[in-house]
């Protein structure tokens, strides 16, 4: 999409999670994509009127893109735009958790849903000295801790899992005591688990799939996350599972202190 023109916007319904914002279709059409990047779970389009799209797809939501004809839209494909090199990207949501926004890119910072958000995981600024201090003082558990969105940005249930075990820390350790080494081992395991998940397209378990319709593959490497029963790939003991904030924890009691 980048440098492309939105040349034909379809909105078939007023709202998705939140009303979308007035005549979002007719702001859209006719500007040109000069960035598209990430912050967190968002995505950001750069528009070239100084306005950013702002995307996130919910709990269901996906992108498809289509190459050639453009496609007729089924029942829960909720926008589509047509791009001037032929493309169409239809978003679809059956659950309509996603949202969309039009936000001036000077605001963008100080947005309801980004101005609170921590560093990027995979980010210059997120390192041992940063997490040791943003843990000091916290009772809670580091897995909890980790999937606090002001802590760091994008981390999800499926790789804080991954990410404590390899750097050997037990999602029941209090967050406050993982500072100083135990940081700074823990930081290269979460931007490991991210880099070696993003480059096998994501973990499919139920109704993921990649802008082009594939599989993510990821889940194929899970050293513990829905392994419970399941021998640890180091020491052979059964992972555990335990619910942490209402979500699934899966961890190996011996390898994980």
């Amino acid at each position: 999409m980048v440098g492309q023109r939105l040349a034909k916007v379809t909105q078939r319904r007023a709202d998705l999670r939140w009303p979308l914002p007035e005549n979002f279709a007719g702001r859209l059409e006719g500007r040109k994509v000069v960035r598209l990047y990430r912050r967190a779970k968002f995505i950001l389009a750069e528009l070239d009127d100084g306005w950013v799209w702002m995307t996130h797809l919910g709990m269901s939501g996906r992108m498809y893109i289509h190459q050639e004809t453009e496609p007729n839209p089924g029942k829960h494909d909720h926008i589509l735009i047509r791009t001037d090199g032929g493309h169409t990207v239809v978003y679809q949501d059956h659950r309509r958790f996603g949202m969309m926004d039009l936000v001036p890119a000077d605001d963008l910072d100080d947005h309801r849903l980004l101005r609170d958000i921590g560093p990027e995981p995979l980010g210059n600024n997120f390192d041992g000295v940063y997490l040791s201090a943003s843990l000091q003082g916290r009772r809670t558990p580091i897995k909890s801790a980790l999937l606090d969105q002001k802590i760091v940005a994008g981390l999800g249930n499926i790789y804080v899992c991954e990410a404590l075990y390899h750097s050997g820390i037990s999602p029941r350790r209090l967050a406050a005591s993982v500072a100083g080494r135990r940081a700074e081992k823990l930081v290269p395991a979460i931007r490991d688990v991210l880099t070696k998940a993003i480059a096998k397209g994501g973990s499919t378990l139920r109704d993921y799939v990649q802008a082009s319709g594939e599989l993510g593959y990821f889940q194929h490497e899970f050293a513990v996350y829905g392994r419970e029963g399941e021998p640890c790939h180091h020491c052979q003991e059964p992972i555990l599972r335990l619910v942490q904030s209402g979500r699934s924890t899966f961890f190996c009691s011996k390898c994980q202190r």
